[in-house]
């Protein structure tokens, strides 16, 4: 099995609800093993239009699925719960992105790991930190 992280965010209609949701869909997932869960924390917008804030989580799984397979099922995810292509970094019901997959470095196109933007959002990394507190030991030059 793989080790991966997933970065959780919803700015539209009930956020906590959409997160959790999003959740139970990949919880039934036989493939998919949910290790941790951290804390929900409510947050600021990175860019795009004017919108409301958002509620951000990160979720430590394990996986047989391969990076793209998983990206495969979280844009499935998201779809199901009614994510709708808009403008870049504009609202959303649900955002999903892989942020590590083991120790994969991934730079295609459409798929991006570690993902590029996590190491500026105080909003992935203060729940990421929270749930594997040591990765900021080895990350703490990039922070």
């Amino acid at each position: 099995m793989f080790t991966a992280f997933i970065g959780m965010g919803s700015n539209l209609g009930d956020r906590l609800t959409n997160i959790k949701e999003a959740i139970g869909i990949l919880k039934k997932n036989s493939e998919i093993y949910i290790e941790k869960i951290s804390s929900f924390i409510e947050t600021e917008p990175a860019g795009g239009p004017i919108q409301p804030q958002y509620i951000n989580g990160v979720i430590k799984i394990k996986t047989f699925f391969s990076p793209k397979a998983l990206l495969s099922v979280l844009q499935d995810t998201e779809k199901t719960l009614g994510r709708e292509a808009s403008v870049r970094f504009g609202p959303r019901v649900i955002d999903l992105d892989i942020l590590l997959y083991d120790d994969k470095v991934i730079d295609e196109v459409d798929l991006k790991i570690p993902h590029p933007r996590m190491f500026e959002r105080k909003f992935v990394l203060d729940p990421l930190f929270e749930i594997e507190p040591q990765m900021k030991k080895h990350w703490f030059f990039l922070i």
